[in-house]
This record gives C-alpha cells, sequence and structure tokens, in this order.
C-alpha cells in the first residue's frame, strides 16, 4: 500500500503494478489537487519517463516555456535563459509541467490497475515479521505486505512509525509561496524573475494562456505558521512582500480569490534510514531536497523506478529490497540536497552586487551539478516482471 497521490505515489504505483504487485494508493484529499508549482524533468529522470511510456503524453501537457528573463524593478530584462540551454537541463528544462497536470497524468496512467482511496488516511498501524495491519480513518482494517509512506514534506505516516517531524525536517531559512492569477501581465510563453535583497517574485506562463502562474520567495529564518491555515498564510505573505517592487501590488491584489493558493517552508528531509521492517518512505516523505533543488520531481521519479525494482529483484525480501535501493539511491539524493542548500543559502545570503564591468564569481560546482541531474545507475531489471506500460510503446525523447 502507498499513502500519498500526488506525484511520487502514483508514479511508485505505477512501477509496483508494472513488477506484478497489487497497490493500494490512500489519498487523504477528496481528490487530485489541481494546479501548483511548475516540475521539471532533467538528465536521467527523462530516461526513467520514457521508460514508463509516458514521454509524449507529459511533453503534451507541459507549460511551453520559452526561457525566462531575469527583470529590474522597471521590467528592463538583465539576463535570458532559453528552454535549448543545457540541453534541455537548464535553468528552464524543456520537460516543465504544473505539479498538478503531471499528478493526472500518472492518475490516468495507472487508475484501471491500481486501487485508489480519496478522502481517507491511515489513522493506525501495527506492523510484524510478515505483514502490516493498517486502520483507516473510514473504519477499515486491512492487512498488507508493506506500506510505503509517499505523503510528502509533512508526511503522517514519517511521523507515526519513525518519530516527529522535528527529528528530520530542515528549515533551509526560505518560505515559497504560489497561486494562480489572470494573465493581465502580458506572459508569451517567458518566464518573468524579479530578485531583490533576497526577495523574489515571478511571473511564468502556463498552458491555459488566459492564467498565469505568481511565486513569491521570502527569508525567514523561523516559520511558525499551520500549513493548513490557509488565511494565516495569506496573511504572512502580504506582510512579508507588500512593500515589495515591480509587479507585486497587482499580484498579490489577486491573493483572496484565487483557488489554488500554496505556502510552506522550504525544507529538506534528512533521515539515517527510509525503512523499519515493513515500512518505508519514498519521495519529499524521506528525503526532500526542497523546491530550490530543482530536483524534488526527479527524485520522487528516479526513486519509484529503483524502489520497485529492487524490491522485484530481491523476491520480494522487503529487507534487501529496501537496503539495495537506499544503497542506489542515497548518493543521488545527497548531491540533490547539497544543491538545494546552496540555493536557498545564496538567496537567503545574496552576494553584493559586483562593480560595473566585474566579471561575477562562479560559485557553483559543475560536477556536483552533474551528479545531481545524471548521478544514478538505472539498472535495466532484466529477468524482473515488466507487465509493460498501460499507455503505448515508449517514445524515445
Amino acid at each position: 500500500m502507498v499513502a500519498g497521490a500526488s506525484i511520487a505515489g502514483p508514479a511508485l504505483a505505477h512501477w509496483l503494478h508494472r513488477r506484478g504487485a497489487e497497490v493500494t494508493v490512500v489519498e487523504r484529499a477528496p481528490e487530485l489537487r489541481p494546479g501548483g508549482q511548475a516540475v521539471d524533468a532533467r538528465g536521467v529522470t527523462k530516461e526513467v519517463i520514457r521508460r514508463m511510456g509516458l514521454d509524449a503524453t507529459i511533453r503534451a501537457a507541459c507549460t511551453d516555456t520559452a526561457g525566462a528573463h531575469t527583470v529590474d524593478a522597471d521590467g528592463n530584462v538583465l539576463e535570458t535563459f532559453r528552454v535549448e540551454d543545457d540541453g534541455g537541463d537548464g535553468y528552464i528544462a524543456d520537460i516543465e509541467i504544473l505539479r498538478g497536470d503531471l499528478a493526472q497524468v500518472l492518475y490516468d496512467d495507472t487508475r484501471d490497475g491500481v486501487e485508489y482511496l480519496f478522502g481517507d488516511r491511515i489513522t493506525e498501524l501495527t506492523q510484524d515479521a510478515d505483514g502490516v495491519d493498517v486502520t483507516f480513518e473510514g473504519g477499515d482494517r486491512r492487512r498488507f505486505d508493506l506500506v510505503i509512506g509517499a505523503d510528502g514534506l509533512h508526511s503522517a505516516l514519517r511521523s507515526m512509525v519513525f518519530g516527529p517531524r522535528e527529528q528530520y525536517v530542515r528549515h533551509l531559512g526560505l518560505v515559497l509561496a504560489f497561486y494562480s492569477v489572470p494573465n493581465e501581465f502580458g506572459l508569451d510563453r517567458w518566464l518573468l524573475d524579479y530578485q531583490d535583497s533576497g526577495r523574489s517574485a515571478m511571473l511564468r506562463p502556463i498552458q491555459d494562456a488566459t492564467r498565469a502562474m505568481a511565486m513569491f520567495s521570502f527569508p525567514s529564518a523561523d516559520f511558525d505558521v499551520d500549513y493548513r491555515d490557509i488565511e494565516a498564510q495569506k496573511r504572512l505573505l502580504r506582510e512579508r512582500m507588500g512593500d515589495f517592487g515591480w509587479l507585486t501590488k497587482d499580484i498579490l491584489a489577486h491573493l483572496g480569490g484565487t483557488p489554488d493558493f500554496y505556502l510552506d517552508q522550504v525544507a529538506q528531509v534528512v533521515m539515517d534510514r527510509w525503512s523499519s521492517v515493513r515500512v518505508g518512505l519514498f519521495g519529499d516523505a524521506a528525503f526532500s531536497s526542497s523546491p530550490m533543488s530543482g530536483q524534488g520531481t526527479g527524485l520522487a521519479l528516479v526513486g519509484a523506478y529503483l524502489l520497485a525494482g529492487e524490491l522485484a529483484a530481491a523476491g520480494w525480501d522487503v529487507e534487501a529490497g529496501f537496503a539495495a535501493y537506499e544503497a542506489r539511491m542515497r548518493p543521488f539524493v545527497e548531491a540533490n540536497q547539497e544543491i538545494g542548500r546552496l540555493h536557498a543559502h545564496s538567496l537567503t545570503n545574496p552576494a553584493p552586487k559586483p562593480e560595473p564591468g566585474a566579471e561575477p564569481e562562479v560559485e557553483w560546482d559543475f560536477e556536483l551539478i552533474d551528479r545531481a541531474i545524471n548521478g544514478v545507475e538505472l539498472p535495466d531489471y532484466a529477468g524482473v516482471p515488466d507487465s509493460g506500460p498501460s499507455i503505448g510503446a515508449p517514445v524515445t525523447s
């Protein structure tokens, strides 16, 4: 059984089903959540998408962003990044899709072969050497061979089995907010990004040309707003960004009526182990690298392929499968978490502006970036059961 039906959960369900497992996914929300921030697929993640048989479907749902302009307070372009930079693995990836749209693709791909339970959650579980007994909020009691928590940064399953969130969640000193607004700003395939003194405001195009996605970030040493209290979050955003320049006032004017507001701390999850007997953690619940890494979706999709593959290759010996999965995945996770920490630090401690004509200092370790994008092997898992993709044949990217 998998807890969580955003991206990580359905992606894992895809591969577990293909490896021959019967899969149940439970999601506390009554339905899939639409919208959300744009997420990217880079490097080795593109190969996982190809092996899933979803390359064409995901690309058809992409934002179709051409690139990004960094601008000053008056809207003058300072720097330009294009989608074709770095082979499509740069600042704007050639596979860029709204989180909700990717979740919909993964759900549509798996719903015929996977049991989904919406509007429910795990309230209690006990495990032994042979299985896990689960009690649901709705009253049902069922037994599963293993349970995987893919329920995000604030994972309830992690707290239930491994201990309180304070043991594992590391705040990186930033708060991130985003929501959709009417596209009254003339966006046409180009993202606009304004930054000043550690704060930033961004507008990005989406497939619906009548709307745009707004995103804000600001430094905050502490974060004590309940992630479920939307009105308190909106008040915080107005307090911290109300005096910011550029188009911020016009963007905040739409805050009250937006249908998909999200605000949370920028944080990572750091754990010594991701499993306990027959309960495992996966995705942000186990190893959030934060949005500052740009690789949260990559970790989820790559991790889903490896976790299901190693469990099946071990003949569903969960101890051996979890151990092999973690050995393959942890260096990839650590590289991406380092990228996330570096990026967050650069935003919370911005360098002074260089003198006119001076060359900017190069701060990024390009070998680390390559390890964060491509630094994990994808075994073929020859001899492991594979029922094949449910939507067409793999499409070469």
